[in-house]
Order: C-alpha cells, then sequence, then structure tokens
C-alpha cells in the first residue's frame, strides 16, 4: 500500500470553493487520474455528510469528504502501446516530453496509463534501480505538469543520473502563467514540507522541511497574468506551484494551491478553459552519464497552454493595449 490508499477526509478550503467535486479530489490526490476519481465516486467510495455525492456535486468551503482509495494491485505494470513522444535516445538515456494528464508512475488505484506503462512498450532495456513499478525513473513531473524528463536505460547510468540530481548539477527551468504581477530576477528560498493541516498539500509552514530555491529568469506581464521562466536546482514536491502560491502569485489553473479564479477580466476569458495548471518543463540540461558532454533539450508549449497564451495576446491586441 503506498502513502495515498487508505481512508482519507479531505476539507474543502475557500480557494476551492465551487468546483465540482471531482475536479477538487483531483487536484489533492494528484496520483489518481480524473477518471480514477470519478470510478471512486461511482463505486461509492467517496461519502459527505449528507450521503453519497455524484462527481458533478459543487463543493462548498468548510465540507469534508472521506474517500476510500483502494491499495495497488500486486502486479507489475504491464506495456502500453500509449503515444509517447521521444526527444532524444542512445544506449544510455532516454529524453521525453511527457503530456499533461499522465502519472510518472503506477500508484493507489491507478496502475495502468502510466508513463512507466508507455515506456515499457517503447523502451526495452530500462534501469532496474527503480524497482519493478519504477524502472528507469530518476525524477519525476507532477500529473497535470508537462514537459521534459530524463529516463535512465541502465544502471550505471541512473546512478550518474541521480548523482547530479542529488548534487544539483542538472538545469531544470519551467514556463508558467501566474496571477499578478512578478519581475524577473525573483528568487524564493523558502523550505518545502508536508502541510501540517492536510496532508495531501506541500507548504512552506511545514514543521519538518527540506531546503528549495526557485528562480524567475524571465517575466512578461500581460493584463492580470505573468508569463514566467522558473529555474529550480532542488526538485521538491509540488516546489514551483508551492513557492509561487506563497508569495501570492499561484499558477494558473492550480486547483491545489489557488490558481483557480472564478471571476477574470475579458482579456483573460481563455484560462477558463485549462484543466490543470499552466506548467510546462521547458529545458532539461545534465551531463551524458557516458562520455561527459553537456547535452541540452527544449521543449515548445503544448498546443493546450499556447492556445491560452495566443487568446491573451489577441484580446490585449484588440483591446489596444501595448504589447512587445
Amino acid at each position: 500500500m503506498t502513502a495515498n490508499a487508505g481512508f482519507r477526509a479531505l476539507q474543502v478550503e475557500e480557494e476551492q470553493d465551487g468546483l465540482r467535486l471531482d475536479n477538487f479530489l483531483t487536484a489533492l490526490l494528484p496520483d489518481l487520474s480524473r477518471s480514477q476519481i470519478q470510478r471512486l465516486i461511482k463505486d461509492g467510495k467517496v461519502r459527505a455528510a449528507s450521503g453519497v455525492p455524484r462527481a458533478s456535486t459543487t463543493v462548498h468551503e468548510g465540507q469534508t469528504f472521506e474517500i476510500d482509495i483502494p491499495p495497488p494491485t500486486a502486479a507489475g505494470p504491464e506495456p502500453e502501446a500509449l503515444p509517447l513522444r521521444i526527444v532524444f535516445q542512445d544506449q544510455d538515456v532516454v529524453v521525453l516530453d511527457k503530456p499533461a494528464g499522465m502519472v510518472v508512475h503506477p500508484a493507489a488505484g491507478h496502475s495502468s496509463g502510466t508513463l512507466v506503462n508507455a515506456l515499457l512498450h517503447h523502451i526495452t532495456d530500462l534501469s532496474g534501480i527503480g524497482g519493478e513499478l519504477r524502472p528507469g525513473i530518476v525524477h519525476r513531473l507532477d500529473r497535470g505538469t508537462s514537459g521534459l524528463m530524463v529516463v535512465a536505460k541502465n544502471d550505471r547510468a541512473h546512478h550518474e543520473l541521480a548523482r547530479q540530481f542529488a548534487d544539483r548539477e542538472v538545469d531544470k527551468e519551467y514556463a508558467a502563467l501566474v496571477w499578478g504581477v512578478v519581475q524577473a530576477g525573483r528568487r524564493i528560498d523558502a523550505a518545502i514540507g508536508r502541510d501540517p493541516q492536510q496532508r495531501q498539500k506541500m507548504s512552506t509552514r511545514a514543521r519538518r522541511a527540506r531546503s528549495a530555491v526557485t528562480r524567475v529568469t524571465f517575466a512578461h506581464q500581460f493584463q492580470g497574468v505573468s508569463l514566467l521562466k522558473v529555474a529550480i536546482a532542488t526538485g521538491r514536491t509540488h516546489q514551483i506551484r508551492v513557492h509561487l502560491s506563497a508569495i501570492g502569485h499561484p499558477v494558473v489553473g492550480d486547483a491545489t494551491y489557488g490558481g483557480i479564479h472564478r471571476r477574470v477580466a475579458a482579456s483573460l476569458r481563455s484560462v477558463m478553459r485549462l484543466e490543470r495548471p499552466f506548467l510546462h518543463s521547458a529545458r532539461l540540461a545534465f551531463t551524458h552519464p557516458s562520455d561527459g558532454r553537456r547535452v541540452d533539450f527544449e521543449s515548445p508549449l503544448p498546443p493546450d497552454l499556447q492556445a491560452v497564451l495566443d487568446d491573451i495576446r489577441a484580446q490585449e491586441e484588440k483591446e489596444g493595449i501595448a504589447y512587445e
């Protein structure tokens, strides 16, 4: 059983008021897909004080929902012919562009449809260090985050990449759209740990926390939002989302950390279409584990995020707002 399996009680916070129940639970249980959440609701595994709710039920601040998450099956992940965009591959590593909505490895109630299932189909020689459920996995991206990841194809490469991540030698840069005005050069240095009130969330207020630094390397301001490039050396769980929320500028579309606004300006209407946080792993650079050369990869914004950005720009130009 993983940390997410078993009986859980989740309370609705102010920023989550008005969400559909399935969206609320999906945001707080990142290892479960929306379809998995909907199945649990349909099977009566989610209960409220008023009884068994529906997936479309609107949640309100202060409500508590109880959910019974089954443990994962004992069987190992099966290869699945899922689409997978491989950016680079040789005998040591695979660099891929993970789509949003895909969980990296099997977890409670989610034994299929993961990146590992796809890797087992596309790649025959993955490192075994990660174990049966995580072969070749050196680092992770949140389910709702798209973009670049590196996977090890042998144990030697796995050890070396893991060392580089631990020693903060890997360059990781993300594209993020956030609420409000954030300037380039902003540095957020705040340790991150489990939220003392909501254990499924991370927080900078945790009693037991690990150091984390996030740097804003580029910023462009629109009306009400800023498009950022964000670099991290550490890789704490939800780090960028937690840090940006902590300084009052949550990632747009992030239901877990206050990034969903129900009332927005006309120029920002397109953000209401987002079904996940506007966060993309846009650049990944590391030292190749075999020959020592520095390799650097970039990934453009995926269509769902690019469409939102294009609409914001079009609306501002339509309204005569100066745009560079």
